[in-house]
């Protein structure tokens, strides 16, 4: 499994939920390598460069020469467009982010069929609303949390009057874990 802005707020997460319930081989993608070895902290077991060039190169010798079967994208752009080239047969590239702000390249069905590989997106926001998520879900991720398996990440406090700040740090890659806004 590859994570994709693993030393930020979710990815973090996602990053101790997959090692939580053993996903296997976890590789974290991230774009310093502070934040590399947070991701590696957390439970990754292998943690890559954040650039978009040589990704799949890196992706499969984190992964030891195989491809992997599950992507999970907070990213989008150019690092959404190179993640198909690295899943094996019957891979799974999940979006739930575009934090890059570039657009990303339509995916050919051709090339998903090769492989029988599928590409989702996911927000939960709207999960939520329309279907009431959340609930069980919920309560086993904070009770994860309150017995300390789980540790979210708290980043950078911003005064609320900072908040262009905060989104230059966070659209720059400065950031690690969730961003706080003061009021």
């Amino acid at each position: 499994m590859v994570v994709h802005a693993a030393a930020g707020g979710t990815g973090s997460l996602v990053v101790q939920l997959a090692r939580e319930f053993g996903a296997g081989r976890i590789i974290a993608r991230a774009s310093s390598d502070e934040k590399r070895a947070l991701a590696l902290e957390l439970g990754a077991d292998a943690a890559i460069d954040g650039d978009a060039g040589g990704y799949r190169e890196r992706v499969l010798d984190a992964n030891h020469g195989h491809p992997v079967d599950i992507v999970l994208d907070a990213i989008g752009g150019p690092v959404l467009d190179a993640a198909p080239d690295t899943l094996g047969h019957l891979g799974r590239l999940v979006t739930y982010g575009a934090s890059s702000r570039q657009t990303a390249s339509a995916v050919a069905p051709s090339r998903l069929a090769v492989d029988s590989i599928a590409v989702a997106g996911f927000w939960v926001i709207p999960l939520i609303a329309r279907n009431g998520a959340g609930g069980a879900e919920l309560a086993e991720f904070l009770d994860l949390t309150a017995r300390c398996r789980l540790r979210p990440l708290a980043g950078a406090e911003y005064d609320l009057a900072r908040a262009r700040d905060a989104r230059e740090d966070l659209l720059g890659r400065r950031t690690k874990g969730k961003l706080v806004l003061r009021p």
